[in-house]
């Protein structure tokens, strides 16, 4: 058996940018309950990017795999947050290379002429507050969908 194409989805691979908070609800959507390790964090503080490699549940792609009877999937992404100007994390281990975080939503507060603060929100309470001049977050699978693991829509208490 092999993994799932985006042909099988009748969808291609998202590219999409916020630059606004509405913007960002529609990201948060579409990343909820992605999981990844704590490695694949990265900050470039000269470049004044924050990155995450995630494996996103694909919900775009939900109704149309239930309609169909096909396994649900997952894709790598990577979002991307440009004029960063400040980063805190809360709650989060980094030197644990063993853990593995579960990215619940993202948010954007924004600040006076433009700037403001988007905190990306984990399960088990912890948080990525990034403090922007600018709000622009990209968001861009880099892979082709794979079936989800678990087999299941992720689901909370």
């Amino acid at each position: 058996m092999t993994d799932a194409r985006f042909q099988d989805g009748g969808e291609g691979p998202l590219h999409l940018v916020a630059q606004d908070a509405e913007d960002v609800r529609v990201i948060s959507t579409l990343v909820q309950d992605a999981v990844l390790p704590v490695t694949e964090i990265s900050h470039d503080p000269k470049r004044r990017r924050f990155a995450l490699m995630l494996n996103r549940f694909r919900w775009e792609d939900r109704s149309q795999a239930e309609a169909v009877g096909r396994p649900y999937e997952r894709v790598r992404s990577v979002l991307v947050v440009e004029d960063v100007l400040k980063v805190q994390s809360f709650g989060i281990d980094r030197s644990d290379k063993d853990l593995v975080l579960s990215l619940l939503s993202v948010d954007f507060a924004a600040g006076a002429d433009g700037t403001g603060r988007l905190t990306l929100t984990l399960a088990g309470d912890g948080a990525i507050a990034l403090d922007v001049e600018a709000l622009e977050v990209r968001l861009e699978d880099v892979t082709r969908p794979y079936r989800a693991p678990s087999g299941k829509v992720p689901t909370h208490d």
